[in-house]
């Protein structure tokens, strides 16, 4: 009598967690995941925010230091929300600039545009300084 009632328990053991499956399958699909937009008075700080964690490592000295311009757009792609359109400009510290192609994702015709400039030092133990140009704005 014992064993019989162990496969019973058995069933009903694999019913619940059979149940416990569907429901959290259920749950989760009615779940929906929202994006992230950005308006056009945040611009700012999202540039803002978004240079500074590129520039907490070292990164973004290192792109400039290297000349890695693809590298850096590429960064930039990545931390920007989708829908910002950037264009970056890095000037030496007599504010000539030192890119020598575009590190833009877009053109910024016609939408308003929000810039930010910020200063990087290098980590080189050649000091040097730039001022990083960031023009940020949201695709309509």
């Amino acid at each position: 009598m014992r064993k019989q009632r162990r496969g019973q328990i058995r069933i009903i053991e694999a019913f619940l967690a059979v149940l416990i499956i569907f429901s959290s399958l259920a749950i989760s699909a009615s779940l929906t995941t929202e994006h992230k937009t950005v308006e056009s008075s945040d611009l700012a700080s999202v540039g803002l925010q978004t240079l500074t964690k590129l520039d907490s490592n070292g990164s973004l000295g290192a792109y400039i230091d290297n000349g890695d311009w693809s590298g850096l757009r590429e960064t930039l792609s990545l931390l920007l929300p989708e829908g910002v359109i950037f264009n970056l400009t890095v000037y030496d510290d007599e504010m000539r600039q030192i890119n020598t192609e575009a590190i833009a994702n877009g053109e910024l015709n016609g939408q308003e545009v929000a810039s930010i400039k910020y200063v990087c030092v290098s980590q080189n133990p050649n000091f040097k300084c730039y001022v990083v140009q960031l023009r940020l704005a949201v695709v309509k």
